[in-house]
């Protein structure tokens, strides 16, 4: 008796391995078997080790931080866009799609911009095997898909996770054209305002102790990481943008932690674009003015 009980649950479980999750612990129901297991989360065999079950947590936790804003966007109209900058394999533009998107009906699409044609042509082949219609793949640089006639002229939700160095300046500005409700960013390596802050070391050792916070090496490369996320939060900010900053996952499994969320508030913008302006002027910075002040006029703000 106990025997046949037991064996219920395991072909239960078979029969969803073929389509959707409805009996795996720690997966939600309805999930795609088949999109897990190309991502990695479930075994070839659908089963979670101890390291997929890590990869799931930081997926739902990420997850959690997405879904509310999508929510708030079909509470204004009911077609939700989605641009994914670096998209990469399109791991999280499937997740999206998987976990929100493919319930809803009308014209909701997620666009994921990659520069490796491989892997836009993987992504494109893996929705249109998955079933879902609503996926679009570009071949295009980050900065070449603002000009892009194939993306509509406004979008609701920019992310760009780990998008290496000027990458992720780039999505703000794509965010910023094209008037972006919201961003979700994890920057990842930034080496742009380091080299500009190495450059300027010299002059900036005579003029301010400050300079002591970056005058090693590595603590330059430290010091310009967390400078550039300051100085791009500063930018939003100077652009109607409310800002929150928090960790993403543990730092034990990444380093590259920062996730960044502007909720677009149309605020005061005065404040932070005379802050944006010292802080440049302040670390020697007054060059790399244009990539922060994009569309931005300083005596004009409000």
């Amino acid at each position: 008796m106990s025997s046949k009980k037991q064996t219920k649950p395991a072909a239960a479980g078979a029969a969803a391995g073929a389509g959707t999750a409805t009996a795996i612990p720690d997966i939600r129901p309805g999930q795609s078997i088949e999109l897990l297991k190309e991502l990695h989360i479930l075994t070839r065999d659908g089963k979670l080790n101890q390291d997929s079950r890590r990869k799931l947590k930081q997926v739902y936790h990420l997850y959690q931080f997405i879904e509310p804003l999508l929510q708030e966007i079909r509470g204004r109209h009911p077609d939700v866009s989605v641009v994914d900058h670096g998209a990469g394999k399109s791991y999280l533009g499937f997740i999206l799609y998987d976990l929100f998107f493919k319930s809803l009906e009308g014209a909701s699409r997620i666009y994921g911009i990659e520069t490796r044609e491989e892997l836009v042509q993987k992504s494109s082949e893996l929705a249109r095997r998955l079933g879902f219609p609503g996926m679009s793949f570009l071949n295009l640089s980050v900065a070449d898909s603002i000009e892009s006639p194939a993306l509509p002229a406004q979008i609701d939700m920019v992310t760009a996770l780990h998008a290496c160095d000027t990458a992720t300046d780039d999505a703000i500005h794509f965010a910023l054209k094209k008037q972006a409700q919201f961003m979700v960013l994890v920057p990842c390596c930034q080496a742009e305002v380091a080299s500009v802050l190495n450059r300027n070391k010299g002059q900036s050792l005579g003029r301010t102790s400050l300079t002591e916070l970056w005058r090693h090496p590595l603590h330059t490369r430290e010091f310009g990481s967390q400078v550039t996320n300051v100085l791009r939060c500063l930018q939003l900010e100077a652009h109607g943008y409310q800002v929150s900053v928090t960790e993403l996952v543990g730092w034990e499994h990444s380093m590259k932690n920062e996730l960044i969320i502007a909720r677009y508030k149309d605020l005061p913008r005065k404040r932070p674009t005379e802050r944006l302006q010292e802080v440049l002027q302040s670390l020697g910075l007054e060059e790399m003015g244009e990539r922060f002040f994009t569309g931005l006029s300083p005596s004009a703000a409000r």
